[in-house]
């Protein structure tokens, strides 16, 4: 796979098209982007499951899954949620106005939006510069991973190539994510895009499975968006169909892979953080356990606070791994390493060096791995430090 965070060049597939351009709303940088296909594809979502839901979103739940997207539309800066009427009118206007552009219906084109919640979109400056982004679409990611940035350090691109039976396919992801990162489908931005054949069903099918064991898995701070939006657009331009069940298991390896890249970024890039936390867990008496506890451990502010302390603090994680619902005769069996560093093992503390666990824990990737008795539940996820920039960031975001 190729990764492109910073400005290294993302291929895209064939058939796709991207462009972002300053439309006036931010300052700097571009604001306002869009991925074109130049024919129609099978366009799937999954969204946030905040009760509390964007325009946007809304929309696009109401158009997806479809067999006839030609394009997603998505400014910066402005969430476009809790803006009642008006919002719902402006983003409708966003829609058409790149459907009348691209000569097709506005039911063809998806939307998104983020930025500050309750703001009004200034769908003027956006309606007005809609020709020139369009002019502007090339086939390289990074213009359209510049547009969709917010607090992001870093646009956030991936892009593989699948050996299928019926010849090679490309699928490229491009995200944002950093603040208000707790996926329950998926705190940030996702666009997944490929030159593949795949039915409507089978891209739903694929887009839920690759987001459950990715976004689904990340958090930065506990708090789950009003615009979490994944796309998946495959518009066949390839030549090449998922049709067979080994090509589907491929495929989905690979999908699977390109996302928790991507969420990983999300994580590794969150809002004043210095260190990725990878937790592994095994052994859970049920699945639904295990990914509940592996959340817990990169949700905790204790041990967010400690990890980026390098603090080798294990008894906050034993304690999380309790409050999240792990019995306690699996806890009294245990075995946890931080770093690789045994700290309990079969439920009893181990002896350990302490100054080397430090330094280890100096890295900028903390792997906290924990295996519990018998069970079958396994989960990864992902998460980061909690440092006094974090704080600082969101006590002045909209001032």
């Amino acid at each position: 796979m190729t990764i492109g965070p910073g400005m290294r060049k993302t291929a895209l597939p064939k058939g796709f098209r991207v462009s972002g351009v300053n439309c006036g709303v931010r300052r700097y940088r571009p604001d306002l982007g869009v991925i074109i296909s130049d024919r129609d594809a099978v366009g799937v979502g999954v969204y946030t499951q905040n009760e509390y839901k964007a325009a946007p979103v809304l929309y696009c739940q109401g158009i997806t899954p479809s067999d006839g997207i030609r394009a997603i539309v998505t400014n910066s800066g402005q969430a476009n949620a809790a803006t009642g009427p008006t919002g719902v009118e402006a983003n409708a206007r966003m829609a058409a106005s790149v459907a009348e552009s691209l000569g097709c219906r506005s039911t063809q084109v998806l939307t998104a939006s983020t930025g500050v919640i309750g703001t009004p979109m200034e769908i003027e400056k956006i309606v007005a510069s809609i020709p020139e982004l369009l002019a502007r679409a090339t086939d390289s990611a990074e213009a359209f991973a510049l547009a969709i940035l917010t607090t992001d350090l870093i646009p956030k691109t991936v892009t593989t190539q699948v050996e299928l039976s019926g010849g090679s396919v490309c699928i490229t992801g491009i995200c944002k994510g950093s603040g208000m990162i707790h996926p329950n489908m998926a705190t940030m931005l996702g666009y997944l895009l490929t030159d593949a054949t795949l039915s409507v069903e089978v891209a739903q099918s694929c887009l839920r499975e690759a987001a459950d064991l990715s976004f689904n898995m990340i958090s930065v701070d506990g708090e789950t968006s009003t615009n979490d939006t994944v796309f998946l657009l495959a518009n066949g331009a390839s030549g090449v169909s998922v049709t067979s069940e080994s090509d589907l298991v491929l495929f989905q390896s690979a999908l699977v892979e390109l996302a928790q890249i991507l969420a990983q970024s999300i994580a590794r890039d969150g809002e004043g953080s210095t260190k990725l936390i990878e937790v592994e867990l095994n052994g859970a008496p049920t699945q639904e356990l295990a990914r509940q506890a592996a959340r817990g451990i990169t949700i905790s502010p204790l041990i967010k606070a400690a990890i980026h302390g390098e603090d080798p603090n294990w008894g906050r994680i034993l304690a999380r791994l309790g409050a999240d619902g792990i019995p306690g005769d699996s806890l009294d069996q245990l075995t946890l390493a931080i770093q690789g560093i045994k700290v309990m093992e079969l439920g009893v503390p181990v002896l350990f060096d302490r100054a080397a666990a430090r330094a280890r824990l100096k890295g900028d990737t903390v792997n906290i791995t924990i295996d519990l008795p018998g069970g079958e539940g396994s989960a990864k996820a992902w998460g980061c430090d909690l440092s006094q920039k974090y704080v600082v960031i969101n006590a002045e975001y909209t001032t």
